[in-house]
């Protein structure tokens, strides 16, 4: 599987957040002694998905730097000065596997149109598609089996936590209706999507294009769109108060998302 795309959406500016996105984007957000985005691309690394898709936009250097300098702050180094200048990367990380394009996709541009312009990196049948400010402890390789047996364009992991997002309303596996902003109960968008090439379709490279609106609406009206429902652990960070949280539990030890071995090093 470490072939196939992780799409991750890191353009959106955290309106929300300010206290923590004035100076960076939200995926950068520190839980931890890492960016939010290090624990999501990590916990898709568990499962064997090792190639990373960024769309960035709002503040999107800080992003490239980080991942462009990644192993000097990751790793010992040895630094010679003089006539020779000369940096020696003394250890390496075990997530240097890790191969990430770091795509610019606009500072305003909406969900939909961030993935429809990355279209060009996808070479792959099928691909995943996440949020960057959710964790989850989601098993991705089954949630990928899962969409490949039913074979239709989308899945969507459909989650119940306390706040409100996009609703899922279902028949068996099938999504029969998608509401971004619903009034009444449910499973909501949990992100972690595998999408099938054919998504292509249904989405535009305008700025305006949202994803969760006449893209997925569409498909669900279609029988296109299924869910598979996840009751473990799932987290946004879309106030200060969820941010407080999640560090909380890294300082405490407990990260669901993460295997134990990765854990112990954040």
């Amino acid at each position: 599987m470490n072939n196939i795309p992780v799409v991750i959406l890191c353009g959106g500016m955290g309106m929300r957040l300010k206290e923590e996105t004035e100076f960076r984007p939200k995926p950068m957000v520190e839980i931890g002694h890492n960016p939010i985005l290090w624990h999501i691309m990590t916990s898709y690394a568990n499962h064997g998905f090792q190639r990373f898709i960024l769309c960035l936009g709002f503040r999107g250097d800080v992003i490239r730097d980080y991942f462009v300098n990644y192993h000097l702050r990751t790793c010992d180094a040895e630094v010679s000065l003089g006539e020779k200048p000369e940096v020696k990367l003394l250890s390496r990380h075990a997530v240097e596997q890790w191969r990430v394009t770091l795509a610019e996709t606009g500072p305003k541009t909406q969900t939909g149109g961030r993935v429809k312009r990355i279209e060009k990196y996808i070479d792959t049948e099928d691909f995943m598609l996440t949020y960057g400010d959710a964790v989850s402890d989601v098993d991705i390789a089954d949630l990928y089996r899962f969409h490949r047996a039913h074979g239709s364009v989308a899945t969507v992991t459909g989650v119940r936590p306390p706040s409100r997002f996009g609703e899922l309303e279902t028949d068996g596996s099938r999504v029969v209706t998608f509401a971004e902003k619903p009034v009444g109960g449910g499973l909501i968008n949990g992100g972690y999507f595998v999408l099938n090439r054919r998504v292509f379709d249904y989405l535009s490279p305008e700025v305006d294009c949202v994803l969760e609106r006449d893209p997925l609406e569409n498909l669900a009206r279609e029988g296109n769109l299924h869910v598979r429902s996840h009751d473990g652990f799932w987290q946004c960070m879309d106030t200060l108060r969820d941010v407080m949280y999640l560090r909380g539990l890294v300082e405490s030890g407990e990260t669901p998302w993460l295997t134990r071995s990765v854990a112990q090093c954040v």
